[in-house]
């Protein structure tokens, strides 16, 4: 636990990046990609409470989102050992709820929940996010998410709080954002679209709607970008009346399977892709822990992370790769308050 830069030692291993809200750290943990089985290897202070997490897509640099101090610190990832060096702090518009890079890694894309607001920071050669925005955008009310289509020509950013996605040309060269025609998509009332995914073919985008407890399923313009919803599809079991609040959702490697995490139900939910469609077919729910705000699959598309918040414990999963079916092999404590799971191969 003391090891600030996180040190690991074991050869051909995954590294599991913990955010751990309330201990203002982020948790280092191996894992073994044959097994799934993890263990603490280490633990990096981030001087606040730590939320959103995310890699530049070389995956050599680490950018953590402290909410509690409105600044996101960059991080340098030993490709090796998967130890973690702070390489710079900077402050942002406000408390930043989600963080992104764009696909070359050259901007950082930041949502404000509070402030209705979303903003794009440039990252400078070293990968350190450089203060002030180069783009700053009003949204509507609670924007949850912001991220930018595999092609770079598009941001997206949904509103939970009403019920719309924005959309927007993406600028790859200034990073500046320019509103689509039509600005707006809205969703159903009181859905509360909260994260999304991409299928790998750029065609298809799936947001979880934090309030109604539903998938929404978009067909993207290849020109534009603009987004048609296709289907909407529940998160929980048929009959199921208890409050609960959908958080994340994620995409296997192959696009064949997608799992979202059920707040109050406390399950992920579990659907199979038609390839073809891009729609999905519900394929049931599984329990999981407490308040499952965010989970991380890790990079061979074998395992699921689930972290429960209030829990403060993570479930591991194993992906049936013929049914997608999740089917549970190990719990951990983690520490007070899990937010964010994130997952890389190590060298």
């Amino acid at each position: 636990m003391g090891m600030e830069r996180g040190e690991a030692s074991e050869a051909n291993r995954e590294m599991m990046y913990l955010s751990i809200g309330g201990e203002n750290r982020i948790a280092l943990w191996n894992v073994d990609p044959e097994t799934g089985l993890a263990s603490e290897v280490g633990s990096v202070n981030t001087g606040g409470a730590p939320g959103a997490l995310t890699f530049n897509p070389k995956q050599d640099r680490l950018y953590a989102a402290v909410r509690s101090t409105g600044e996101v610190v960059t991080y340098e990832v030993n490709g090796s050992n998967g130890g973690l060096k702070e390489l710079g702090r900077t402050p942002v518009l406000a408390n930043p709820v989600y963080i992104a890079t764009d696909r070359n890694g050259k901007f950082l894309l930041t949502a404000y929940y509070g402030e209705a607001k979303a903003a794009v920071y440039r990252i400078d050669e070293e990968g350190v996010v450089v203060a002030d925005a180069v783009s700053t955008v009003e949204s509507t009310r609670h924007p949850h998410s912001i991220d930018v289509d595999l092609a770079n020509q598009n941001v997206y950013i949904p509103n939970t709080g009403a019920d719309l996605i924005q959309q927007f040309r993406f600028n790859s060269d200034s990073g500046e954002l320019t509103p689509l025609e039509p600005e707006n998509v809205k969703t159903a009332e009181k859905s509360g679209g909260r994260h999304f995914v991409f299928a790998p073919s750029n065609k298809h985008v799936y947001f979880v709607n934090e309030h109604n407890c539903h998938v929404d399923v978009f067909e993207r313009d290849q020109t534009t970008g603009a987004l048609t919803q296709i289907q909407t599809i529940s998160t929980l079991p048929e009959g199921y009346t208890e409050k609960s609040f959908c958080a994340d959702i994620e995409i296997t490697l192959d696009g064949k399977y997608i799992y979202a995490s059920n707040r109050g139900h406390d399950s992920l939910a579990m659907y199979s892709v038609d390839q073809a469609t891009g729609k999905l077919t519900s394929l049931g729910q599984i329990p999981t822990e407490a308040w499952p705000r965010e989970f991380g699959l890790d990079p061979q598309g074998k395992f699921v992370y689930s972290a429960g918040q209030n829990s403060h414990k993570l479930a591991a999963y194993r992906i049936d790769p013929e049914t997608g079916i999740l089917a549970p092999f190990a719990t951990y404590p983690v520490g007070q308050s899990p937010a964010w799971v994130l997952i890389k191969n190590l060298d």
